[in-house]
Formats: structure tokens, sequence, C-alpha cells
């Protein structure tokens, strides 16, 4: 084990107790100090942040370098703060107020803090699993001419020991195994205690086998410098015995009752009187406490020591044995995940921390020598270069089109414009990653990967090529690959199009990710899918097969509220075409979308932000349609992008205006037709994205009540012209509610129809009847509105 300088232990120690004050202040400033304007508890995790400062100090001071990026521990998110604050990166206004509007976060967070944040953690086990897919980025892309310049660093999760309950924490090892993951760090805290107990006895022993089955190094980090010289004393092995034996639970009420009751216990459990018995006389009550709470993640030498002797780039799981509540009055207890010290309890820490009264926020209180510690922190490696905020150039997006003089999905013509875009030297070309999980065949991948081959840090071939099996797939693995196939896992996914959405920022390199999945699976991954847009990163996420267009496959794979999903995701715009021009449009203004960072003023024409960018969401579909022919006219291309356009403008005495997204289209053009037949002036209105239309409208709304008299949304525009005794019928194949609100912009009476239950096998046609969203059903809806009569179900819904 490497062994520290005198020097650099006595400022990592200094730092070590600023950083358990300052993180343990602020949260009893914001509980018990800071004025309380709704009476509720702040709340924050002083004890889950104790046990984290020994790590996080001998990690950030000693191991790190700038390029390696952290997933700190949500709950010890002070400590991070704490350090920042030291290194004077945010205010002292910003940590009074944490918790509070426009202070520091409860959890770390990369658009919300103004600190130096690698990624946002929260929802426990993302902001693990993340770091993974972070470290197969960063070789995808120093594995590329344009991105093989860069440093490359470690990728580090400070763990929870709870948080390996979490199923995707799994996942990712896996697809980590498969990836030949590297350069990769997890460090458990491993206090034994979650928010409802302590952790069971022998579980990690299973843990670890797992992590060694999927070619991780574990290190076991269990005792500190002092308690290693004790077992080197005569008598230290049974004590190290003692300890190794001792249940996770008595060891946690042992270190809250303290020193005197150690003594006890230990006498009366080793007992024999002799040199383990003089070992233990040897220490007052309080030196006793100290040994026996000096656990090897409480020990920032250990840890310093431990990180600094790892010299290779094999992923390495930390087991870092820690008290929770480590060197504060709260220490074990088992309440103490959310509890925080009572003002009596702190008061007096206060006094032995030796902070005066009056000095609670001041950087240095208790720093014995200021001036040579502040001579030290800037020329820590990891903080050297400053903020690690990357940027990239954008990449200049070529026209996109697509061929539609025949029948073709949406789908179809999303694989066509890929391998189009494939075929050629783009820059844009260049930068695309595609993803999937498991499904790149069917959601048609396969012409992209046959051209841009599969991303593999070394060359593999296939077999199949080799012995000249015919097959549709060219799966040939190589290092300028530009396709990473995972397993079915869509957290993985998500994760991955996160990751990957981040690399101009974490890499310096722009990447324009593509993820394709099995668009009713979005589900299963919503988690880490509001995971990676509330770190603003930047991919396309498309789902398809959709709806119950997808008939013979039943209920379990046919999508209705996929399309709601994409009107609530915040930084995610969902977009639903019907037709192949549609797409190309909605692609090609996409992948400028990606790209944006701007101030996030309105655009007068929609009252969106487009200025900033985000994520896009594709809903496609595998129906083909009749394509509409060439279209060219700025309207058109507007408004797919806007998420509307009138298909059939309605005439001044428009009694009826169909209203549809997505695949329904022929349904609702032929209901149309036969409305026609005995009503003139019918509209048809073409809605390509309700979540645009939707968020545009809401924006607008909001401008008005702030003064701008003259705010006026698109979907405003496209009906306030309609005459106020004309309906609206709105149809999609999805939930009916994603276009109900749109009689709420004009004030039109509307009838929803959709898809509200789980479907069943059967024709689109079966299916299409049977949910009432069919051209005939449409037509009795509309009979039905404008005759007066009460509107009832369609005849044939069940």
């Amino acid at each position: 084990m490497n062994v520290l300088k005198p020097s650099e232990l006595s400022y990592l120690k200094m730092i070590e107790k600023r950083l358990l004050w300052l993180s343990h202040w602020m949260i009893h400033h914001a509980n018990n100090v800071r004025p309380k304007v709704d009476g509720i508890k702040v709340g924050g995790h002083q004890a889950p942040s104790a046990s984290m400062v020994s790590i996080m100090t001998a990690l950030y001071f000693s191991a790190l370098k700038p390029e390696d990026r952290v997933a700190v521990k949500p709950h010890a998110s002070p400590v991070f703060h704490a350090m920042q604050y030291l290194m004077g990166n945010i205010s002292r206004k910003k940590m009074e107020n944490f918790r509070g509007f426009s202070g520091v976060q409860s959890y770390p967070s990369r658009t919300k803090d103004v600190d130096d944040v690698d990624f946002s953690t929260g929802s426990v086990g993302l902001g693990v699993a993340f770091t993974a897919f972070a470290s197969i980025v960063q070789d995808y892309i120093r594995a590329k001419e344009w991105g093989s310049e860069g440093l490359v660093g470690r990728m580090v999760a400070l763990v929870g020991d709870a948080e390996l309950d979490e199923g995707n924490v799994y996942e990712a090892l896996q697809e980590g195994w498969k990836n030949d993951l590297r350069n990769i760090w997890w460090i458990i805290d491993y206090n034994r205690q979650s928010l409802d107990g302590i952790v069971r006895e022998g579980l990690f022993e299973r843990i670890e086998k797992i992590f060694d089955t999927f070619g991780w190094d574990v290190v076991r980090v269990k005792y500190g410098t002092a308690q290693r010289k004790a077992f080197a004393e005569p008598g230290g092995e049974r004590l190290r015995d003692w300890i190794d034996a001792c249940p996770n639970q008595d060891y946690s009420a042992l270190t809250f009752m303290g020193g005197a009751v150690w003594r006890k216990r230990l006498l009366d459990d080793l007992g024999d009187q002799g040199e383990v018995s003089a070992l233990i006389e040897r220490r007052s009550d309080d030196e006793l406490a100290a040994l026996m709470e000096n656990l090897g993640g409480n020990c920032v030498e250990t840890m310093a020591e431990t990180f600094a002797a790892i010299d290779h780039d094999r992923p390495t799981c930390f087991l870092a044995y820690t008290i929770k509540g480590w060197g504060t009055p709260i220490a074990g207890h088992k309440d103490n995940h959310s509890g925080l010290m009572n003002k009596t309890q702190f008061a007096k820490w206060q006094s032995l921390m030796g902070v005066a009264v009056g000095d609670e926020w001041e950087p240095f209180s208790t720093v014995p020598d200021v001036a040579e510690l502040r001579k030290f922190l800037p020329r820590v490696p990891f903080f050297s270069r400053g903020t690690r905020r990357y940027s990239d150039a954008k990449v200049p997006v070529p026209g996109i089109s697509v061929d539609t003089s025949r029948e073709v999905s949406t789908q179809m013509a999303f694989g066509k414009i890929l391998d189009d875009l494939a075929k050629g030297d783009s820059p844009l070309a260049e930068r695309i990653v595609t993803t999937s999980p498991d499904v790149s065949g069917t959601t048609n991948l396969g012409p992209w990967i046959n051209r841009r081959k599969l991303f593999a840090r070394s060359s593999q071939a296939d077999a199949f090529i080799e012995h000249r099996i015919p097959s549709t797939a060219k799966w040939e693995f190589a290092p300028e690959g530009q396709h990473i196939e995972l397993g079915i896992a869509e957290m993985n996914l998500m994760l991955l199009l996160g990751a990957a959405g981040l690399s101009h920022s974490l890499f310096g390199k722009r990447l324009i990710p593509i993820g394709t999945v099995y668009d009713p699976f979005i589900s299963r991954a919503l988690d880490a899918l509001n995971y990676a847009c509330y770190q603003d990163a930047r991919f396309i996420l498309v789902g398809t097969p959709s709806g119950v267009t997808l008939a013979p496959e039943g209920g379990a794979h046919q999508s209705i509220g996929t399309p709601l999903i994409g009107m609530s995701q915040d930084g995610l715009a969902a977009f639903e075409p019907a037709f192949a021009d549609e797409l190309a449009v909605i692609m090609e203004w996409a992948f400028d979308y990606l790209q944006r960072d701007g101030d996030g003023n309105p655009d007068e024409h929609t009252w969106l932000r487009d200025e900033t960018g985000g994520s896009v969401y594709l809903r496609l579909s595998t129906n083909s349609l009749e394509q509409p022919g060439k279209r060219i006219d700025d309207d058109f291309r507007q408004g797919a992008v806007d998420g509307a356009y009138w298909l059939r403008k309605p005439g001044p005495n428009c009694d009826v205006v169909i209203a549809y997204q997505g695949a329904i289209a022929p349904e609702a053009i032929r209901a149309a037709g036969l409305i026609g037949e005995a009503r003139r002036d019918v509209g048809v209105l073409a809605v390509t994205s309700a979540d645009r239309l939707n968020a545009g409208w809401t924006a607008a709304q909001r401008a008005r009540t702030r003064g701008i008299a003259n705010a006026q949304s698109f979907a405003e525009r496209l009906l306030t012209g309609l005459p106020r005794h004309c309906r609206l019928v709105t149809v999609i194949d999805g939930h009916p509610a994603t276009l109900s609100w749109l009689g709420s912009v004009s004030g039109h009476q509307v009838v929803s129809l959709g898809v509200e239950h789980f479907g069943q096998t059967g024709t689109i046609g079966d299916l299409y009847r049977h949910y009432g969203i069919d051209a005939e059903s449409i037509v009795r809806r509309v009979d039905k509105l404008t005759s007066g009569k009460p509107i009832g179900r369609p005849l044939n819904c069940r």
C-alpha cells in the first residue's frame, strides 16, 4: 500500500474535518436556523453524509484527475456542496439556502446546481449504473479518429450500500462485461444501515461473488490505520476476530452507546483479562470508541492509500466499511438515516468540533494554518483546471428527404433515412451512434448497422460472413463501428442514451445518439428516461412499433399511454408523424434541435423555448400508408415541426374538424370524405406533435398572464378562425386524452376517440372497429355530435 507524505495527510485531515462540519451545519441551518415559511421539516441527511466524508476527502483531494467523472451518492450531496464551497465554487448564499429556492439542491444536479456536478443523482442506483455507460461512451469516442486525442478518465460512483438493492445496477454489470468495461470505480459506503433498518448479515458476500463473476476486482477496506496498529499489539488478533464476528446490528448499537459500553461488551466477550484486556484498558472510553469507529471507510489515510495503490484500468469495486453518522452524536443509531441532531446535541457537537459561534460559515474555521491549506488546495489535481464542463461545435445537418412514391410506414422511412445517411460521408453521419436493446433488426436499424458496423474496442469477425452463410445482418464488430448493441434491458438503453447525449459536455466531443425500442416498453425504463432528460442529455428516442396497429401481437405489445408520456416528460419533444415526408422534416429539425444551447427566450411564432433545445421522441408505426405525394410548401414543413398543419383546410361554414395524430391518418381522411358527402367545408387537421402544440399553448397563456397581451400560440392561430359552432373530433391510436385538450384552445365542443384499454390479437381493422377509431365509427360519432341528440358510445364498443 502506498504511504502518504505527512504533509499531505495533514492537509487531508484538515479538509476532512471541515467537510464534516460544513455539511452538517448547512443541514442544521436549513432545519433549525433559517426561518421556516411553511412549517415543515426541510430535511437533509446528516448521518449518510458523515459516513462519506473520509471517502470523498481522499477521493477528490488525493486520487482524482480532472478527466475523471463522479456520480455522488445522493444522500452525500451536502458533503459535495461543502467541498465546492471550500474550493470557492459556490457562494455562502447558495449554501444558506440548501434545499430552498435557488439554493444548492437536495441531490447533486447538473442542471440546477451551479457547482461542478458531473452526473445528476437522486433516483438511487441510476447514477451508479450511469457511470458504466459513460465509460463505454468514452471508449467509443477515443476509438474514433476525430476523438482519439483526449485524455482517458475514470468514471467513479460513490454508492450507498442500500443502492445495491436496485436491479438496474446488475443489468449494468452484465452490459459492462459484454462491452469489456474498464476505467470505472464503484466505491461502496458499506455502513450496513438503510432507511428502515440494518443490512442483513452476509449479504455482501453474495454481492461480492456477483462482481467477481463479471470480472471486477473487489477491494475490501475494512480497517483504518488506528485499528491496524492496534491489531499489531499483543492481543490485537483477538480484537480483530471479534470485530469480524460482530453482527451489524450490535456494532451499530454499540457505536451509538459509546466508549463505556464498548469497554464492557469487549471485556465481557473476550474476558481473558490478558493481553487483549490490557489493549482495551490502555485506552480511555473516548479513545476506545474512536478505535472501534476507525473502520477503513472512515479513515482518510487508509482510503487515500487504497486509491493510490490501483495502477490498472480494470473495473474495481471498493467495499469501504463505515459508521453511519461517523463523528457525530447520532452515529450508529438505526433511525439516523433522515434523523437530525437536535439543537442540544448540535450545540454540544459544535463545541467539540471547536467552531466558535458566529464562525459557522467560515470555510477555514478551526484550520491551524490557513495560509498553508490555501496554497495546497489549488494544487490538488482534480481542481487544478477549474470546472470541467466542455463543449463542441455544432455538427451541420444536411437536407433530409425520403421517397414518398409508394406505400411506406414511418418505421420503414426511419430506416431508409438512416441508411441514406450511412451511404454518405457527412459530418452528421460520422457523429451518429445508434443503440437498441436487442431489437435493432425489428426497428429497422439493420441497414445502418450493415454499413456502419457495431462498436467494439477490438475487432470481432462475423462467423456467418466467414462461412458464407446468407444473412441480412452483417454483424461486424470493430472500433470504428457506430452501433452499440444492448441486451434486453430498456433501463440500459436510456442510461446509454443519457451518457452519449452528454458526450459534448463530459468529453468535449459531440455525439448524435439514436436509440430504438418497442414503444410499449418505454414504460419499463421511465425512471432512467426521466433521469437522462433531467441531466439535459441530448438524444433521439424512437418508439416503434406503436399502438394497436401492432394488432396480431396482442395487448402486451400495444402501447396506449406513451403519447401522454411524450407530452409530460420535461426535456423531450414528442412527435408522432403519419407520413414519411413529415418524418423527414422532423428528423432534419431534430438533428439541429439536439445541438441547441440558447438562452431560453420564447419564440414568438410558437411560444416554445426552442432556443434551448432538448431531446426528441419519435412514436413510429409499422403500418404502411399510401403517401400524399411530394409536398414542399413552407406551411407544411413549419407545421410538421410546430405540431400540426391543415391537411384539408376548413371552409368558412365548417361545422366539423377531424384532428388526428399518427398512423390512424387513413381512417380520419376517409371519414372526412364520407362526412363531406353531406357537409361542406369539413377540415382535417394533421397533428404531428400534440406535445409541442400543447406546450406552445400553455406557454402563451403564461405569457399573457405576465402582461404580454399579444402572445398567441401556434395552436390558437390554427383554430381561432373556426366558427364557434364547429365541433372537433380527435382520433389517435393511443390514449384519447392526448388530443382532448384541443377543444379548450378556442372553446369548441370536442369528442376524443382513442384507445383506453389493453388490446387483444386481431387484424388492424378488427381492433380499430373494436375501439371505435375506424372511419365508420368516426362518422357515427360525428352524426351523433351534430344531430343534437345525446352522444352515445359507438355501436360496436363493448
